[in-house]
Parts: C-alpha cells; structure tokens; sequence
C-alpha cells in the first residue's frame, strides 16, 4: 500500500453535497434524545479530489458542517483520463458492491443517488455505475471510494511493467 500524501483542503475550491440526513433516536432513562446524522461528500472537480465524512448533531445545519469537517480530514485524488475514468473497476465495502465502466464522450454521469454524489464531485463527466448489494448510502459510497482508489493511470501500470508508456 502506498503512502498517501496529506491534501490541503484550504487550497481547493471545495462544493459540498449532502447525500444523506438521518434523524437518529437515542432512548435515554429521562426519555428520548433525538439527533440528525448526516453524510457529505465534498469534492473539487477540477482537481479530481474528493472526500467523504459523517456529522452528527441536534439539529441539521450542525450536522452537516460536522460531515463537511470531517469530510475535508478525508480527500483522495482519483486518477482520471479528459471526462471519464481510465478503465473498470469494482469496488467493495461490507455488503456493498460498486461497479464502474468508463464511458464515451456526451454518455453523462449513469449513476444513483450516493454514487452520482461521488461522481460529479471528483469530477467525473461520462461513466457507467452500477450499485449491487446494499443500498444502504455509508456502505455505497465507500465502495465508491474503494473503487476510485483502485484506478490506475497509464504511468502507473507502465512502471509496474518496466515497459514505456507508448508500448501499452
């Protein structure tokens, strides 16, 4: 596994998405404690960065800056070609499975709700998705991110081989 270099989120011009809002209930002697739990995906499209996280708190609009914070902790850069991503991949997180296809130009972002969110926010233009397994958002979308980290750019693979970029 290689070393991931930290990505400054003050640098980057961040759009937030909220995928998800969940009133949760905790059951207390006294009664009940209600809160709202949110997930945001964050990312730059023009960087292709892109981050997730989970915020928790009484109300909405402080739960989902707590998922934009703990959202910025959490950016990846993806590995991308002009509009759309190098090759297929499948993606795996407990019992959510995540399938992408690169797509030709004018396709658009073929995706559902959690994965479309990642899409459009790594900056994505033209990709097949499609979502097996759960469709629970938390597990989607990190099967999502575990399929972006697995993309491989041309260079990559090339030194792996010891060939020349040209020679693929």
């Amino acid at each position: 596994m290689a070393i991931r270099k930290k990505i400054d989120a003050n640098k980057l011009n961040l759009k937030d998405q909220v995928v998800a809002i969940n009133r949760v209930t905790k059951v207390v002697k006294g009664g009940k404690n209600m809160s709202f739990a949110a997930l945001v995906v964050i990312g730059d499209p023009e960087q292709g960065i892109v981050g997730y996280g989970s915020g928790k708190a009484k109300e909405v609009p402080q739960a989902i800056r707590k998922g934009i914070e703990a959202a910025k902790k959490n950016l990846h850069k993806v590995n991308l070609t002009e509009t759309s991503i190098p090759h297929q991949v499948l993606g795996r997180y407990g019992s959510g499975h995540v399938l992408l296809k690169p797509a030709p130009e004018g396709t658009g972002v073929i995706a559902g709700g959690a994965v479309r969110a990642v899409m459009t926010s790594a900056g994505v233009q033209n990709v097949l998705t499609k979502s097996l397994g759960t469709a629970n958002p938390h597990n989607v979308i990190k099967a999502t991110f575990d399929a972006l980290i697995q993309l491989r750019d041309k260079a990559a693979v090339a030194a792996l081989r010891g060939k020349d970029v040209h020679e693929l």
